[in-house]
């Protein structure tokens, strides 16, 4: 009865080809998703369900689609149903015996899918080995898991957040509330914060609140939205079947110090002949992105070790992707990194792609010693991004609850990094521009470079630095970037010499003061030769995929 009623919950969405389970490195340390050769290589790589199960499973997908359009819909419905006089008692109960009905008929469709489960025994032996490894975390048990795709609520965890000695040690690691963020400063400084003043601030926070947690969410987080989800099923699992099958990608579930399970990907390169597959890269996807079809595919092109997650919310991942959740999500998965795959900090690259950008910026904060951050079509702050979209009559509002629910404030975490940069801006970039494509001084990553050098080399940054990297950054192709580069005959040696110097004397801890006794047209030369540096142009919207030759590791001294 037990291996009946585990049939009737969660599907077994695919059987993986046969692999060799030798390509795994024999000296790296074995994570709880290795893999061996499929119970019978005479099944289809897609798990073949039997007819009852197939049309049962048919019909609840459909109710699910329904639910889900119900849900988001439900607040114009009720509104209709109130203008028409429908939400009267003698209409109510009516309906409540249909909807009670209709559960006990779906409940009923449940029992026959699982019902036909049972009768399949490819998916009896999935059971079993499903519950022989909730009873047993051994090698052997993860090993035979790791052959099916499965609905990841049920997949075992992998690895814990106070899993780390060190975490469990110390005090000033992460509670059970969340790691530690940067706040926004209060809207009205100096502003005595009495009783009444909290009254009065009390109408504008609940409706910020209220507009975070239903329309801001969604709009800003699409990927999380379970019809678009549904609606990419089948491509997920396809790009997750490519990342096992051919890259010998091995999936992991994180538990994160808030209680969400974050969905992990991750291929071991350390045993290649390819130098960088030494290197670790963490990928932080976009608003909509899923490791399984998103950014990973460029550092794994170039030959390096990659470990992929999707936000909270998104596909097997648990939660809501609010700033709080991504922190905590990312945290964990940088002590997955250090501590079950065996990788140092300073082995590790953070490359981010878009909204990626704030995970990839607070681990960069947090983890001072990893090696480098790469981030790809990204921004310095939400709100001039939220206010874009959204009416002028709102930007009290959008502020207010950006800053309050929503504040991914990229640059501020950025310039707390101490390492290599590289930020690398799409040239007709459509979603990160305040106006048009076109206007490429509208790219919200031109005010990322601004704030990060303005830190890092203040003295340079003067007036004639910020003009000239200005009209640097106006430029729309390589030819003008070489024509403004030439017309102030920036010299290369000379500005290489100027800052080792300084760093031989002064130490590698940012912010500098190099080009405080310098003429204005060294700072000029000094700030141009820092522009082409820490940024790349691409000539692409964004959302083409970075090709891996363009993939390249920060400048650094």
């Amino acid at each position: 009865m037990a291996k009946l009623l585990s049939c009737v919950l969660g599907p077994l969405y695919k059987i993986y080809r046969e692999r060799d389970s030798e390509r795994a490195p024999s000296g790296v340390p074995e994570t709880p998703t290795s893999v061996t050769t499929p119970p019978s290589s005479s099944w289809d790589t897609y798990y073949q369900p039997r007819a009852l199960e197939k049309h049962a499973d048919s019909i609840l997908a459909l109710a699910s689609v329904f639910w889900s359009i119900s849900y988001y819909s439900s607040p114009f419905a009720f509104f209709y149903l109130y203008r028409k006089g429908y939400l009267s008692l003698s209409k109510v109960v009516p309906f409540s015996h249909y909807a009670g009905t209709l559960l006990l008929l779906l409940a009923g469709v449940a029992c026959l899918r699982g019902i036909g489960r049972w009768t399949n025994p490819q998916y009896r032996q999935f059971i079993t080995i499903l519950e022989a490894t909730h009873r047993n975390h051994s090698a052997e048990n993860k090993r035979q898991l790791a052959n099916y795709n499965f609905d990841f609520k049920s997949w075992p965890v992998d690895f814990h957040w106070e899993e780390p000695s060190s975490r469990k040690e110390s005090r000033g690691g992460p509670s059970r509330q969340g790691v530690a963020l940067l706040r926004p400063e209060p809207l009205h400084r100096g502003t005595a914060d009495t009783l009444l003043n909290r009254v009065k601030k009390l109408p504008c926070q609940i409706t910020s609140y209220l507009v975070a947690h239903t329309l801001g969410r969604r709009m800003l987080y699409p990927g999380s939205v379970y019809l678009l989800q549904k609606a990419l099923m089948p491509m997920l699992l396809q790009g997750q079947a490519r990342l096992v099958e051919e890259c010998n990608g091995r999936r992991a579930k994180l538990l994160a110090c808030d209680g969400n399970e974050i969905d992990t990907m991750f291929v071991d390169r350390r045993g290649t002949a390819e130098p960088q597959g030494q290197k670790l890269v963490i990928c932080c996807e976009g608003n909509a992105g899923f490791y399984e079809v998103g950014c990973i595919s460029t550092p794994l092109e170039a030959g390096y070790s990659v470990l992929g997650w999707n936000h909270p919310g998104f596909a097997g991942s648990t939660g809501v992707p609010f700033p709080q959740n991504e922190a905590n999500a990312m945290d964990v998965v940088v002590q997955f990194a250090i501590h079950r795959l065996g990788f140092q900090p300073q082995d590790i690259i953070i490359y981010a792609w878009s909204i990626g950008g704030f995970t990839a910026t607070w681990a960069a904060m947090s983890y001072p010693d990893i090696s480098a951050v790469i981030l790809d079509a990204s921004f310095d702050d939400l709100v001039p991004l939220a206010l874009k979209v959204m009416p002028d009559s709102w930007r009290g509002l959008v502020t207010r609850t950006v800053r309050q629910h929503l504040n991914l404030n990229n640059a501020e975490q950025l310039c707390r990094y101490q390492g290599p940069v590289l930020l690398i801006r799409r040239t007709k970039d459509e979603i990160i521009t305040t106006t048009v494509p076109e206007d490429i001084m509208s790219n919200r990553g031109n005010d990322l470079l601004l704030k990060l050098l303005q830190y890092r080399y203040p003295r340079v940054m003067a007036e004639e630095g910020l003009r000239v990297v200005r009209q640097w950054l106006e430029a729309s192709s390589q030819l003008e970037e070489a024509s403004i580069y030439s017309r102030w005959e920036v010299e290369e040696d000379w500005c290489l010499s100027v800052l080792r110097s300084y760093q031989a004397e002064h130490g590698p801890d940012f912010p500098w003061s190099v080009g405080e006794d310098m003429s204005a047209d060294g700072r000029r030369q000094l700030a141009l030769f820092l522009a082409q540096k820490y940024l790349h142009n691409f000539e692409a919207t964004h959302c083409t995929p970075l090709p891996a030759p363009n993939f390249q590791m920060p400048w650094h001294l």
